[in-house]
């Protein structure tokens, strides 16, 4: 319940700051509220099944950390990437395959950011998972048939675990 009325204020509040200079009560119509009170429970019902519909996605701490995972070592891994698959295009020098990875993570969410993580990063797309979150991943140049997972993504899994696990 403590979940459900804290991702309902916060999706209203959010709905309130978009919407701001529609109107006749103070900056917002009377119209503009009632939706705003809607779409937050709707919103907040659909949610209730996810991870990270708990109070821990409240934490102000695992929101720090997580803007220093996208703005340190992911965009780290982005730059890396970039210069590499760059490299490649000019040299011609690609050996593309699927290889297996293993994730290291326990839950869906966890699994799902890094997959997307993974993908996001040139030169790499996550194509499959296996029942045990083992990641099936196209790399533009494959050295090993199996490949260690920081060969693969580096030290996301590390920071992905630390954020949503």
């Amino acid at each position: 319940m403590k979940s459900f009325v804290l991702i309902t204020l916060a999706c209203f509040i959010f709905y309130l700051l978009l919407t701001a200079g529609s109107g006749e009560i103070g900056v917002w119509s009377a119209s503009e509220i009632v939706a705003g009170v809607a779409l937050a429970i709707v919103i907040a019902l659909l949610s209730k099944k996810l991870e990270w519909g708990s109070s821990k996605a409240f934490n102000p701490i695992r929101w720090i950390t997580f803007v220093f995972y996208l703005f340190g070592p992911f965009f780290y891994q982005m730059i890396k990437a970039n210069l590499d698959v760059a490299y490649r295009v000019i040299t011609g020098k690609i050996n593309p395959g699927i290889v297996k990875v293993k994730s290291g993570l326990k839950t869906d969410l966890g699994v799902t950011v890094l997959a997307n993580s993974i993908t996001l990063t040139p030169g790499t797309l996550t194509v499959d998972l296996s029942k045990k979150n083992d990641l099936f991943v196209h790399c533009l140049n494959v050295k090993d048939e199996k490949p260690k997972p920081g060969q693969v993504y580096g030290n996301m899994a590390y920071w992905v675990k630390k954020v949503f696990e």
